[in-house]
């Protein structure tokens, strides 16, 4: 293990940019976002959940895919190149982490998503424990350690040091980039840090939300509940959620007239929308109630079902805090607490 002096950090920073891209949680306009870091970027690394998510670093908001060109009679189709340029995300939580976990699932089955898995190649996960959790946080429900975040290196941050730990060839690699500004040292603080954590997580409203009756063999249950009828009704179909969520993989397609030429991207999309997986016939969830119970259906009983019993959710709580309707997957999961069929 190692540490550096939270003095040194911009240091830091400019040696681990001075080799490839460096993203950051980035304030802006009071906000904190991952950020291609520059050397006047207001980085937070104490901030513990960003807006957005940092899984757009692998799969971004919106990418161009290939471009259509006429050349006299002739058709051109120019491919979008794949990431070539080595990054490296710093400050993503454990939840984060595991979201990028369910995206690989998803991206990177059969068959595999080109865009994506060049990203996971070039990129490299530096993740940061949590010292100061949130009351909307449950990542525990998910068996999801926040004190020992699993990525390509792990650190911890106290009052004056940031402590550095590399687990994977990765990370072996970008350690050697920067260890002249590292000193080794022991773990004391660390497991410090990690103990006063978890005491607060044993705290926290959520502390003991339970997942029982939750997974693959539940579906005929859950599906034809008769609380979805009401759980649903303050849902806005704002898509709020799906956009801050770490694990959401839902886009669409779309082509996009230059004038000189025709650009196909996708972009991300919800499931909350009246016109997703919309086709020539119409669109096979007709109403919102059948969208709201799609999301967490699929999080919660169809996602597991299909993986080895991973949800699809990491209980960062952004839906907690961000829902303009206070309405999340843990008032969902709390609501079907103790009901049974369609009760």
């Amino acid at each position: 293990m190692f540490k550096i002096d939270r003095s040194k950090l911009q240091a830091l920073f400019q040696a681990i940019a001075k080799e490839q891209e460096l993203y950051l949680p980035v304030k802006q306009a009071g906000k904190v976002n991952f950020a291609n870091w520059g050397e006047e970027a207001e980085v937070d690394l104490e901030a513990l959940n960003s807006v957005k998510s940092p899984k757009d670093a692998f799969f971004p908001q919106s990418e161009d895919l290939y471009t259509c060109k006429r050349d006299g009679k002739k058709i051109v189709v120019e491919a979008e190149e794949l990431k070539c340029q080595d990054f490296v995300i710093l400050g993503m939580r454990a939840c984060d982490v595991k979201g990028v976990e369910i995206l690989d699932k998803v991206f990177l089955s059969d068959p595999v998503d080109s865009f994506y898995k060049a990203r996971r190649e070039h990129g490299v996960m530096v993740a940061m424990a949590c010292g100061e959790p949130e009351e909307t946080c449950f990542c525990g429900a998910f068996d999801i350690d926040a004190t020992n975040p699993s990525a390509d290196v792990t650190t911890w941050i106290t009052t004056d040091t940031l402590y550095w730990q590399a687990n994977t060839e990765k990370g072996e690699k970008l350690t050697s980039q920067i260890e002249t500004l590292l000193e080794k040292c022991d773990d004391k603080a660390v497991k410090a840090q990690q103990k006063a954590t978890k005491a607060i997580l044993k705290k926290l409203p959520y502390a003991n939300l339970s997942l029982e009756g939750w997974d693959g063999e539940a579906l005929d249950e859950k599906f034809n509940s008769n609380l979805w009828e009401d759980l649903y009704k303050p849902c806005l179909a704002c898509g709020t959620c799906t956009f801050v969520c770490p694990t959401c993989q839902c886009y669409d397609i779309k082509d996009y007239n230059t004038g000189r030429e025709v650009k196909r991207y996708r972009c991300w999309d919800s499931c909350m929308y009246s016109d997703f997986t919309m086709m020539a016939h119409g669109n096979n969830r007709t109403s919102q109630m059948q969208r709201f119970r799609q999301r967490f259906m699929h999080k919660l009983v169809y996602f597991p079902d299909n993986n080895e019993g991973m949800y699809s959710c990491v209980g960062c709580g952004r839906c907690v805090s961000k829902c303009p309707a206070s309405l999340n997957i843990v008032k969902v999961i709390k609501a079907f607490e103790g009901k049974r069929g369609g009760e």
